[in-house]
């Protein structure tokens, strides 16, 4: 069955009066929607330039004449204690923008129109602008007024946990309020760093003299004083564990480096053995001192590298002064220089038996009290288990020392007559008794 001609035009028409309809329609909803949005927009606009003028009236009061009744008690009566101020004032806009908050969720729970989280959120911020200023300025006062490195980097951290804390609140980076907050935690590490670089100046324009014990100099112990105060403040902060550790190699930086190289000018004029001793023990109280805190792991590591360099000075000093002391000195030098064309080792000054008989006597003192023989720089030792440690190696120096003698004097060439008269005990005894 066919439509006629007419019929056509008549449906033709029908579908163009209700695709007209449906466009109308489709208009007026949307004109009602933005209506509904701009008076939405309105609403909070206006709710918004209210609530700021009253939170910023509450924080004033809060500041300067505290809660009802004075309880609690005004935040400024804290301003002499930096760390209770600041986190005061922090705390209060805080709780202040989670309350501001909530009330827009409550006001706005049955709104269903599109953006009303971003709409919110930009409102949050907007009620919050208003404490910026007088927020930021009592802060910087406190900051300016240089409170010491160890409360500007309890401040920094402080502010950077609230930074973190109110974000997750308001949503957004861009609000004023965050800004000022990152603001001062920028300028209070700014602030820190600064002071740690002006006491690692100091430190280098009046190099201390190492003391006659060889510990540690005063300016060290009261540097690394400062350091586990900074670094106590750090364990306990209540930044996030990623932040705390990308600044934590600067710090280390800022006072360790100079540290070091504070103890290397100032045993520039010792000796080989008072030099040893003195970095040792220099850099055995930098070890403990870090081996308390996380994230050292590199440090200690770089500094028992150190540790170890030294540690073999004093250990090749140690066999020195026994060898020295115990007579085997001039003969162990004799039998290392020596070679077949200078011919036998016996024919050599001081090298007759009669001479190497008396070392060998001196020596064998020796044996019988071997503790009796430790250089002074040995004593002034901080740790008793880096002591023991240069005693055992150089022990097993001057056994090895021994055993060179011992080889070379028993050896027909060197023309020594009754080798066994002269050298009474064989390597593996002298070992047996040092060790």
């Amino acid at each position: 069955m066919f439509m006629s001609a007419t019929d056509l035009r008549h449906t033709q028409s029908a579908q163009k009066n209700i695709v007209a309809a449906v466009f109308l329609y489709k208009i007026r909803m949307l004109n009602v929607a933005f209506s509904l949005f701009c008076l939405l927009r309105y609403t909070l606009d206006e709710f918004g330039t209210a609530r700021r003028c009253a939170v910023v009236r509450g924080f004033i009061d809060a500041l300067t004449r505290g809660g009802p009744g004075g309880t609690p008690r005004p935040i400024e009566m804290h301003s002499h204690d930096p760390m209770r101020y600041v986190g005061d004032m922090l705390a209060w806009l805080h709780q202040a923008t989670a309350s501001e908050k909530e009330h827009l969720e409550a006001l706005l729970k049955q709104v269903t129109l599109q953006g009303v989280d971003e709409n919110m959120q930009e409102v949050v911020g907007h009620i919050t602008e208003g404490v910026c200023r007088p927020l930021k300025v009592r802060i910087e006062q406190v900051i300016i007024a240089e409170p010491g490195a160890v409360l500007l980097y309890k401040l920094s951290n402080l502010l950077k946990f609230y930074h973190h804390t109110i974000s997750s609140i308001i949503g957004t980076s861009v609000a004023s309020l965050l800004m000022t907050i990152e603001e001062m935690h920028i300028l209070s590490k700014k602030m820190f760093f600064n002071s740690l670089s002006l006491h690692a100046s100091r430190l280098m324009d009046k190099v201390e003299l190492p003391p006659a014990d060889l510990g540690p100099t005063a300016s060290l112990t009261q540097t690394l004083s400062l350091l586990r105060e900074v670094l106590a403040s750090h364990d306990s902060s209540v930044v996030p564990l990623d932040a705390r550790q990308a600044d934590f190699a600067q710090v280390l930086s800022c006072i360790l480096d100079p540290l070091l190289q504070l103890c290397t000018v100032s045993a520039s004029n010792l000796g080989t053995g008072d030099m040893a001793t003195y970095m040792v023990n220099s850099l055995y109280v930098m070890k403990t001192t870090l081996a308390l805190f996380e994230f050292t792991d590199k440090r200690l590591e770089m500094l028992e590298f150190q540790i170890e360099a030294h540690l073999d000075t004093l250990i090749n000093e140690q066999a020195s002064y026994v060898l020295t002391r115990a007579g085997l000195s001039y003969i162990y030098s004799c039998v290392q220089q020596h070679s077949a064309e200078q011919g036998p080792l016996s024919l050599l000054p001081s090298m007759d038996g009669s001479s190497v008989k008396a070392a060998m006597v001196q020596f064998d003192r020796y044996l019988s009290s071997p503790d009796s023989l430790v250089m002074p720089q040995l004593n002034f030792l901080l740790s008793a288990a880096i002591k023991e440690q240069i005693f055992r190696q150089s022990t097993e120096l001057v056994c090895r020392a021994y055993r060179e003698v011992y080889t070379a004097l028993t050896n027909p060439a060197n023309s020594y007559k009754d080798p066994e008269n002269l050298l009474p005990r064989s390597p593996q005894q002298v070992q047996t008794l040092l060790s």
